[in-house]
């Protein structure tokens, strides 16, 4: 018999039709978001998850389904899954790295763009007949992107890919990280080494782009928003919980930064409401690798992990040791 396998969450036909040549597949269709008994359930008898950052993958995942040895995000985070247990129990946890590397970079870019020139809030005025003027020389003022400071903190395969692209604009780009990288890759992406502290004070547009963690939750909180200039906007598509949406509410409801671009939040979907009312933030709902492509691409890679490993191969990106 084939093993079986559980996909939680709706993915490309294809990708069903290639792992149904191998496995027993169960499906979640409807893309409903399978509750923690939903899916200890659903994968109590299965050789392998293919699972998302929605599903938590934790002790009690493990001590209700004992016969799975792999599990596959479809993600480049893991912070679902609690890879020490999955070590302990011998069940191997991959990510797919890479493939979406491009595609968050571009909407990165996208979002401090758009902050930067008010996109979505003038769109919003025209739209409701706000525009009366024609032109005005004090009218919806921006900031320019290109010449300006940007700071990166986390300097991985994504921070490196949104420096490449503010190279083309002409901008400082500082980074904090933390390790330093080498000099020869600094120089190829024309980057300098600063402290955190220091590219929150000096920056025109600080990025933040760690991956999610305790050591990162809060990563940017009160204190560090205290540092900002009146002038500089805040851009987060790493995680929700790197940033306290709370002490960010604050600061933009205050005018204490100019601006913020969100693709992630705190408690998301449920996003607090306060964002929603703001005209100086530009939100988006978790799309930063969502092109047709890149969650192929994502989706593709999950499969090979997983098929890999089920077949006693090592996968190519195995999280755990």
């Amino acid at each position: 018999m084939k093993p079986r396998i559980l996909i939680s969450r709706q993915v490309f036909p294809q990708i069903v039709s290639d792992l149904s040549a191998h496995f027993e597949v169960d499906h979640n269709e409807s893309d409903d978001i399978l509750s923690a008994d939903a899916l200890r359930v659903r994968a109590a008898d299965c050789a392998a998850v293919m699972c998302c950052l929605t599903e938590k993958i934790d002790a009690a995942f493990f001590d209700a389904c004992p016969t799975v040895k792999v599990v596959s995000n479809i993600a480049v985070g893991f912070n679902n899954i609690d890879v020490a247990e999955a070590s302990k129990r011998g069940v191997m946890a991959t990510n797919t790295p890479g493939v979406l590397d491009d595609t968050t970079a571009d909407l990165t870019f996208a979002l401090l763009m758009a902050t930067a020139r008010r996109i979505t809030e003038t769109e919003a005025r025209l739209r409701r007949g706000e525009w009366k003027k024609g032109f005005a020389l004090q009218q919806w003022l921006g900031a320019d992107v290109h010449h300006a400071k940007l700071g990166i903190i986390g300097m991985g395969r994504i921070g490196q890919t949104i420096a490449r692209r503010a190279s083309g604009f002409d901008m400082q780009v500082s980074y904090y990280n933390r390790k330093q990288l080498d000099a020869a890759t600094e120089a190829k992406l024309n980057v300098s080494y600063a402290s955190k502290e220091a590219i929150l004070r000096e920056s025109d547009f600080v990025v933040v782009m760690v991956p999610y963690s305790k050591d990162t939750h809060h990563l940017i909180g009160a204190a560090e928003l205290a540092l900002m200039k009146p002038s500089a906007i805040f851009i987060n598509t790493a995680r929700g919980g790197v940033a306290d949406d709370i002490a960010l509410l604050a600061a933009l409801k205050e005018k204490r930064i100019a601006g913020a671009g969100l693709d992630v939040f705190e408690n998301e979907p449920a996003l607090h409401p306060d964002f929603l009312s703001l005209d100086n933030v530009v939100l988006t709902p978790h799309i930063g690798s969502a092109t047709q492509a890149t969650r192929m691409n994502m989706a593709k890679l999950a499969a090979l992990n997983l098929t890999l490993a089920l077949q006693g191969q090592r996968p190519p990106n195995l999280i755990n040791p």
